[in-house]
């Protein structure tokens, strides 16, 4: 059983900058992958970027490549997401998952388990 709880959101001008957190608690140590995910308006929930917890490897999707960076402190049981260069396309809910199925397979959202409530991010001038 893992609780996750994201905190970072908020309003920020396009080009601007955001760090969004999320706090795991329970067994993150059975956990393949924690990773986040987006949801905006009118809009398909879809993979952000997610790290393996065991491997600490990284895996972006191509929106964001350059732009934002994922990290995991395991010491806080606590993954990052630094958010740089944003645009309004990237207005969404963003939601932080945890994977405990498959350690190979980071898009099939049926494989997180454990997800949070979200964190409103706008992006607007």
């Amino acid at each position: 059983q893992v609780s996750l709880l994201e905190s970072g959101g908020g309003l920020v001008q396009p080009g601007g900058s955001l760090t969004l957190s999320c706090k795991a608690s329970g067994d993150i140590l059975s956990s393949y992958i924690v990773a986040w995910f987006r949801q905006g308006p009118g809009k398909e929930r879809e993979f952000v970027a997610g790290v393996s917890w065991r491997m600490n490897k990284k895996y972006y999707t191509d929106s964001v490549k350059g732009r934002f960076t994922i990290s995991r402190v395991a010491a806080l049981n606590t993954v990052y997401l630094q958010m740089n260069s944003l645009k309004p396309e990237d207005t969404a809910v963003y939601l932080c998952a945890v994977n405990p199925v498959e350690e190979r397979r980071w898009l099939n959202q049926d494989d997180y388990i454990y997800w949070g409530q979200g964190t409103q991010v706008t992006v607007s001038s």
